[in-house]
Formats: C-alpha cells, sequence, structure tokens
C-alpha cells in the first residue's frame, strides 16, 4: 500500500471517530466555572453538542463536556482554558487596558483567555463554522468579542483587520502559502508587539530558496489539503520558514525585541513559541523559562 493512500485511509478512519459523540458527565481534569454552561439542563447541553461540528470540548464546573473530539488522538482531552502562553503574554505586556488580534480562533478557547485580560478581543478565522462556535462558546461563557470571518492572504480580508496593541498568531502561520508577505502585513496591524507560535523549517529541511517584499529566503513546501479538511490551510501547500528567517521579517517590520521562550521538536516538526515587540514595549522576561518546561 502506498504512503499516500495509507494517510488518505487514517484520514477517514479518524474521521468515522469524531462522528461518535463521548459521555456528557463524568470528567474530572481541567474542569472550570463555564457561566451560563453551568446552568444548562443536560438535555439542552447535549442538544448544543449536537448543534455544531463541535472539534474540541472543554469541562463545566459539573464535570460535564461543552462541545466534541475531533478525533482519537486530536482534541480528544478536555481543553485549558487558561493557556500559559496567554498568561505570559499579559505578564508582558499588561493586557488589561490593551486591545488584541487573534488570528485562527478556531472553536474560541483561546478567545475566552483573551477575553478574560485583554481590554478589546477581535477574532477571525478562515473557515465560517469555527466563527459561529467561537462566537457561541464565549458568549456562553459570557464574553462578546467582535468575531469574523477572515483568510489571510487575501487581500480584501486583510484591508478589514484592525489595528490593535497586540497579535495572537497561534498555529496559523505553517499553513500559509506566503508567510513573509503575511508577516510583514502584521507589521502594520499590531502596534506593540506579537505572540507567535508555529512551525518552522530547519536548515536542512529549507532547501528552496525564494524572494518576496524584497527579501531572500529559504524555505520548506509542506503538503496541505485545502478548505474541507478542518486542521488543514486553506490553500494546496504551505510554505515553512527557518527560524533566523521569521527572526528577520519580524525585525525588519520593527519587532526588534525578539524573545524565544519555548524550542522544541514535535511529531510534525520543530515548533516555536516567540515574543516579538517594537523596542521599549515589553515588561522584563520574569517567567519565560516556565513556558521551556
Amino acid at each position: 500500500m502506498s504512503p499516500t493512500l495509507t494517510k488518505v485511509l487514517k484520514k477517514i478512519a479518524a474521521k468515522a471517530f469524531s462522528k461518535k459523540q463521548l459521555p456528557l458527565f463524568g470528567y474530572d481534569k481541567n474542569n472550570i466555572t463555564s457561566g451560563a454552561i453551568d446552568f444548562l439542563s443536560a438535555a439542552d447541553l447535549q442538544r448544543l453538542n449536537s448543534l455544531l461540528p463541535w472539534m474540541c470540548y472543554t469541562v463545566d464546573s459539573q464535570g460535564r463536556r461543552f462541545g466534541n473530539a475531533a478525533w482519537k488522538g486530536k482534541r480528544d482531552t478536555p481543553q485549558q482554558i487558561s493557556d500559559p502562553r496567554i498568561a505570559h503574554l499579559h505578564n508582558l505586556f499588561n493586557l488589561s487596558d490593551k486591545s488584541v488580534l487573534e488570528l485562527g480562533c478556531f472553536e474560541g478557547i483561546h478567545t475566552i483567555a483573551l477575553a478574560q485580560c485583554a481590554a478589546k478581543v477581535y477574532a477571525v478565522d478562515s473557515r465560517i463554522e469555527n466563527v459561529v462556535k467561537t462566537i457561541v462558546r464565549s458568549n456562553l461563557f459570557g464574553y462578546r468579542p467582535t468575531v469574523s470571518v477572515c483568510d489571510v492572504e487575501k487581500v480584501d480580508d486583510v484591508n478589514r483587520l484592525p489595528t490593535v496593541d497586540i497579535i495572537h498568531h497561534v498555529g496559523v502561520l505553517y499553513h500559509l502559502k506566503d508567510p513573509v508577505s503575511h508577516l510583514v502585513q502584521m507589521g502594520n496591524n499590531a502596534t506593540r508587539g506579537i505572540l507567535l507560535d508555529t512551525h518552522y523549517a530547519t536548515e536542512q529541511m529549507a532547501t528552496i530558496d525564494a524572494e518576496t517584499k524584497g527579501m531572500a529566503y529559504k524555505y520548506f513546501n509542506y503538503k496541505e489539503y485545502g478548505r474541507n479538511e478542518v486542521f488543514s490551510g486553506m490553500y494546496d501547500h504551505a510554505k515553512w520558514l527557518r527560524l533566523s528567517d521569521i527572526e528577520m521579517i519580524l525585525t525588519s517590520v520593527g519587532f526588534s525585541d525578539i524573545r524565544v521562550c519555548k524550542d522544541e521538536m514535535q511529531r510534525n516538526g520543530p515548533r516555536v513559541t516567540l515574543y516579538a515587540a517594537r523596542p521599549n514595549m515589553m515588561e522584563p522576561d520574569t517567567a519565560g523559562s516556565a513556558l521551556a518546561g
């Protein structure tokens, strides 16, 4: 059996698992007070879980599931709202009087965590179903972020993005076919800084030379599956940049204070968590080591 066919069959099996509803009760990990969810009857919560194609879930104070797993091994445990990366972002920038733009809101897990500490949250996603799920989840938790559809590689969509203090950029860059132009654009949308969490290419992986916006760089061509694959980029491929090139681009658009807090090899390749800011915009980094553990 060819590797390609094996991969396709695995995806079919994974999607079959995603149709199976998990138990409603009995969860004792990451239980959180969940606003209006805590007051829903079991019947209404079960109905809510069936209304939308949920691909992750949280657990309320009664140990009940809100949402659903994607499939076995993918978002199949309760999600944590208080993400350490956002807590560290708050420590570095004091979000209490700041506006934040979240790129790739998925189903609102990070959106809620940002809304808990930021003055204003804008959230976008390229898939309308994710926008709807983020609006539903955030509202039921008691928050009202501004959520809209945006393909960050379409000029008309990007032109509608607001200018904010901070950009929350987690799990998006490595899905883009033109990450260089995108990062340059983000320099126009963030006045203070950015949290960037992304896969990147090693020197051995990045074998293709390119030039965009007058900047020469190398990249690794990564296969994507398009609009209908929920965890894929919107196009047929993505360009993974080297970390050195990412840092070069961020510096070129004014984010010269760059702090790498986590850099590790994961299943799909190396991944980094970094915070970048314009000069004198970040507080001293006293908690970055906690993310590296």
